[in-house]
């Protein structure tokens, strides 16, 4: 009796293991599918991608700090350009070959803006951090928003922001790390995360 109860406990294990195995794969399987069709949103012009620089040591910026002098601000490593150029072969290999491309004015941000190989990135002052000044927060945002709003709309073709960790953070709800990137749509007029890629 007891052997037979043994049998039957492991008969019972397996069966679970073969479930949860099951589970696994239809769960990532689908985050796979999820990710095929996010992607293929922005190449309709539904979503858009909005990224943080990549890889620019430091917090903030310097007290001299000058929006037309790089030498004044914090700017990308050897890392962060070895960074942004793997960004853009990662938008390639997901059919992202030519973009309508926006940036913060900030060096590091038209820096990695141009490293991804897209097309001619365009300063947006829209997109400029507020790290300093948080009072700019809530115009900054609104006016994001309507872009986005506008952009999908009209279903242009692909778009890709690159701007800073506050400006993200305050427009989803999400912190990034260096050089992440959201997929995003605007729904019942906020913004939804379709997916986030980390090349970190």
């Amino acid at each position: 009796m007891a052997n037979l109860i043994s049998r039957r406990l492991c008969e019972i294990r397996l069966v679970c293991m073969v479930v949860v195995a099951a589970g696994i794969a239809n769960v990532l399987a689908a985050g796979e599918a999820s990710e095929a069709a996010a992607w293929q949103s922005v190449k309709s012009g539904e979503a858009v991608v909005i990224m943080r620089h990549a890889i620019a040591p430091g917090i903030g910026d310097p007290q001299e700090f000058d929006i037309e002098d790089c030498s004044t601000q914090r700017n990308l490593s050897e890392a962060g350009r070895q960074q942004a150029a793997a960004i853009g072969d990662v938008l390639r290999s997901n059919g992202i070959e030519e973009a309508q491309v926006l940036s913060s004015q900030w060096c590091r941000c038209l820096e990695t803006a141009r490293l991804l190989n897209l097309g001619d990135p365009q300063p947006t002052e829209m997109l400029n951090s507020f790290f300093e000044d948080r009072l700019a927060e809530p115009e900054q945002t609104r006016e994001l928003k309507e872009s986005l709003r506008e952009w999908s709309n009209r279903r242009s073709g692909a778009l890709v922001m690159v701007t800073h960790q506050v400006n993200i953070t305050a427009l989803t709800g999400q912190f990034v790390g260096s050089g992440d990137m959201l997929i995003i749509t605007i729904m019942d007029d906020e913004p939804v995360v379709l997916a986030r890629i980390s090349t970190e």
